[in-house]
């Protein structure tokens, strides 16, 4: 473990993997994961949330789903994954289609009904991805993030919303809260005093990351994010957490097509090397995948 000069947050080593430790009601297997989180207040309009400050850094604990995926074998800011588009052409940069949806039907829903047959992701985990993509696409156009990125992120926290069995409802959220150990200073964890009376993680002696992309309560509170449009910001729903997360890996207009920007985007997430190399050789895997069933 080392603490980063900047900060003097208590980090993943990437040279030094996590020792194991015990889930919530399970021993599995995890390591110190790293979330720092951007989250925007829930504000008016169609997918928009209130501007908030640049993130500050924010330990938590996930016990990681996908220790079986093999890292990419790639350097780090040598290449970014393929960038997968949505509903809007040839590039990122592309305004999205204009589509009307029929009533009570995501405009995606097509979409994610034949790419969750070519990845096996669950089709409602890919409605948040693909929605907060394009949710970017028109608050930050300039940060291209992929719902490719934001897949291999939701494999490694939360298996899509299915971490320690649950099942991803259709209204975005698991049939049972996804919650992380203990941040109680145990060896590998860092010592997050409760912050939120166990209103998010119903823990009120200590803080826990929750929901499917892994936020600490102090965080979530702060910058809650409405990804759904249902009037409240909700850490279990994998749309507001899918936007919560893609808000924050464009944080100060980072350029998530770029190598170099990707790169400090998912080190940003979980500052471990092996970690990131598991999300690009997850994201390029599901765009490829994706591409190639059309």
């Amino acid at each position: 473990m080392r603490t980063t000069p900047e900060n003097d947050e208590l980090v993943a080593d990437p040279a030094t993997p996590a020792p194991p430790r015990r889930g919530v009601g399970a021993a599995v297997l995890g390591r110190l994961v790293i979330v720092l989180a951007v989250l925007g207040l829930a504000g008016g309009g169609i997918w928009l949330v209130t501007k908030a400050s640049a993130p500050v850094a924010s330990p938590t604990t996930m016990e990681i789903p996908a220790l079986q995926v093999k890292a990419a074998d790639v350097k780090p800011g040598s290449i970014a994954p393929v960038n997968a588009t949505l509903a809007g052409g040839g590039t990122q940069q592309t305004t999205p289609q204009q589509v009307q949806p029929k009533p009570g039907k995501d405009p995606l829903a097509a979409w994610s009904d034949r790419a969750a047959r070519a990845t096996n992701i669950p089709a409602r985990a890919l409605l948040a991805y693909g929605n907060a993509e394009l949710a970017m696409r028109q608050m930050q156009p300039n940060c291209k993030i992929s719902w490719a990125t934001l897949a291999g992120i939701g494999r490694i926290e939360s298996n899509h919303g299915q971490y320690g069995g649950a099942v991803l409802g259709q209204d975005g959220r698991p049939s049972k809260p996804i919650i992380g150990v203990p941040l109680d200073g145990s060896p590998g964890v860092k010592a997050i005093g409760d912050t939120d009376g166990g209103q998010f993680d119903g823990d009120a002696a200590v803080d826990r990351a929750v929901g499917p992309m892994q936020f600490i309560p102090s965080t979530w509170r702060r910058y809650a994010a409405d990804g759904n449009r249902d009037g409240v910001g909700d850490p279990q729903q994998i749309d507001d957490a899918s936007l919560a997360a893609a808000r924050y890996l464009c944080v100060n207009n980072r350029d998530m097509s770029a190598a170099s920007g990707w790169w400090q985007g998912i080190l940003s997430y979980n500052n471990s090397t092996e970690y990131a190399q598991k999300v690009f050789g997850l994201a390029d895997d599901y765009a490829k995948a994706v591409a190639a069933s059309k």
